[in-house]
């Protein structure tokens, strides 16, 4: 088993596959886009498989893929079906903006995958499009009747913004009353590709509570599971339940079991901070998966407590301000 230096489990790995999307959500990235990296830039499929390997040996058993939006790689079925063969990983999760996904779900269900985050910011289309600058509604839609269609356990990750989707929330919240589903509202976090923020009202976990609790008074807090990144609960007599993220506020840092591997090969033992080594440098310079653990290990000996530290120890001058899609949502 793998602990830091706060003596927190570690055995989760967001695994981001790509820098690209074929969205442009105006809080990841700008309209125009970043710019993305060359295809030698980044992991391949290969170096990606050993290290996963190499990590479940050592105690990772849970991995869940990320990008920008990992359909848009080539080649990805084959890849997680390679995953879902590794010995001591126990669990294979993903996340998607479910565009390119509708028509892979059979294949999804079929190799084992164990829940699907769907990004939807919005229920209503012309919204949608205003967020993610695309028109791509029904395709989304889609993904989510195929996943309840396939029994595959399905999560709806929506990031509340002031004056863009506050609307949605309850319509949302009543898709659990039918559906067992979950579905979680996340803090607007400030990798938008800029560094810029909007001079707009910040809607944090309290305030996306207390909306939520003046539609339903009688709302009951769940018992979360244990290294949840969120605040748990259900609206009574429903099917599905609810959870609120405090990605910002970052409040659930004290459990994280979490480590990250961005697609370039950058490991990231918190979101908040500037990346901690490189594996896929030590890779091509012929590193053994013995030098990958001794490098891991050190890493998380020097890993910060939580959030705000991680983000401290970032260079001078060097603020969040690279894209989502650049570290794995």
């Amino acid at each position: 088993m793998l602990y830091d230096n706060h003596g927190r489990k570690i055995n989760y790995l967001r695994l981001a596959v790509t820098d690209r999307c074929n969205l442009r959500c105006f809080y990841c990235m700008p309209e125009k886009g970043i710019d993305f990296v060359k295809r030698q830039e980044l992991l391949s499929y290969e170096e990606m498989e050993r290290v996963v390997r190499v990590f479940a040996k050592m105690g990772i058993n849970k991995v869940r893929l990320t990008g920008g939006e990992p359909f848009v790689r080539k080649g990805l079925m084959d890849f997680l079906w390679k995953l879902s063969e590794i010995e001591g990983l126990d669990a294979l999760h993903l996340t998607t903006n479910g565009t390119l996904t509708a028509k892979l779900v059979p294949d999804l269900k079929a190799l084992g995958i164990t829940s699907v985050n769907l990004s939807i910011d919005s229920l209503d289309a012309d919204r949608f499009k205003q967020i993610t600058r695309r028109d791509s509604y029904e395709q989304v839609m889609e993904t989510f009747h195929q996943l309840l269609e396939n029994g595959i356990e399905t999560k709806l990750n929506t990031v509340v913004m002031h004056g863009q989707n506050i609307d949605d929330i309850i319509p949302i919240i009543e898709l659990t009353k039918e559906k067992n589903i979950s579905v979680r509202f996340l803090e607007e976090m400030p990798f938008n590709g800029t560094g810029k923020k909007e001079d707009v009202k910040f809607w944090n976990q309290a305030d996306i509570l207390n909306h939520i609790k003046s539609h339903y008074s009688n709302l009951v807090k769940l018992q979360d599971p244990p290294h949840s990144t969120s605040q748990n609960y259900q609206v009574p007599g429903y099917a599905g339940s609810l959870g609120i993220i405090a990605s910002y506020s970052r409040l659930f840092c004290g459990s994280c079991n979490r480590i990250r591997l961005t697609p370039t090969g950058t490991m990231k033992t918190c979101l908040y901070d500037n990346g901690v080594f490189n594996i896929k440098k030590m890779m091509r310079a012929g590193a053994t998966d013995q030098d990958i653990c001794t490098a891991l290990l050190e890493a998380l000996g020097n890993r910060a407590k939580d959030g705000f530290e991680a983000e401290g120890r970032r260079p001078l001058n060097n603020d969040i301000s690279e894209s989502m899609a650049t570290i794995g949502g």
